[in-house]
């Protein structure tokens, strides 16, 4: 081997070290923010999934209906009339250290504002539930307490206006002798706040509904106990079939 072959030989082997060099850096930086990539995509994940699941186990109140019916028959929520999606699911926003108010105090045009309008001591959701199909059909719907601590739900009161027309509800008095003198209704059960129904909802039909919720002050059952606990409630909407 001649001199000049020697020395090229040595420039090429120190060209191909330069350069497997460089692939090992960029591999290495390539493989480091793949990492830092799936890390975020976990914590993406994680914090939707917390929030998913503190709204289903503690959040305020929430609205559903079968995602078949909806798929079905084009039954869909709205938290505005002229909607431009469907939806299956909404969320009302949450009201943190709620205090006793009373009902009286509530504004009066509280059913007049749509999706989430919430006070300082009452939570307020309105929303549409729309025939976007091209049926007339039946639905029915109930609202439950899906998830209650500390008995906060003896002192409770909830609003639900229909199409206007405007329902109080809340439990029996403790005393087991009826509903409480500020309410026009007591819970259907323990479990079970109201009941509603419509027959004939014929397409293109909108029910607007607005649900209000506080802690009565004027409740006897409205004491200190009460500090601390939390309230769900969910109300669900379904497809009547009619013979």
């Amino acid at each position: 081997m001649t001199l000049a072959e020697n020395k090229e030989n040595k420039i090429v082997d120190v060209l191909t070290l330069r350069r497997t060099a460089k692939e090992a850096k960029r591999h290495v930086v390539v493989m480091r923010v793949l990492g830092l990539l799936v890390i975020i995509l976990v914590a993406v994940i994680a914090i939707a999934y917390a929030v998913s699941y503190f709204y289903d186990k503690y959040g305020s109140f929430t609205v559903k209906i079968s995602k078949y019916d909806m798929m079905r028959q084009g039954l869909t929520l709205s938290e505005v009339p002229e909607y431009n999606k469907t939806n299956s699911v909404l969320n009302a926003d949450i009201v943190y250290d709620m205090t006793n108010i009373s009902g009286e105090d509530l504004p009066d045009n509280i059913d007049m504002i749509n999706g989430s309008h919430n006070g300082e001591s009452y939570i307020a959701y309105t929303f549409y539930l729309i025939n976007a199909g091209d049926d007339t059909i039946s639905y029915s719907g109930e609202m439950t307490v899906e998830n209650v601590t500390n008995k906060v739900d003896e002192a409770v009161r909830v609003a639900v206006y229909i199409n206007g027309d405007k329902t109080v509800y809340g439990k029996t008095k403790s005393d087991g002798t009826g509903r409480e003198g500020d309410c026009d209704s007591e819970f259907t059960s323990s479990t079970v706040v109201m009941t509603t129904s419509h027959e004939g909802f014929e397409p293109q039909g909108k029910d607007k509904y607005t649900v209000v919720i506080w802690l009565e002050g004027n409740d006897p059952d409205c004491t200190d106990e009460l500090i601390g606990g939390t309230l769900k409630l969910g109300m669900d909407f379904k497809i009547e079939e009619t013979t």
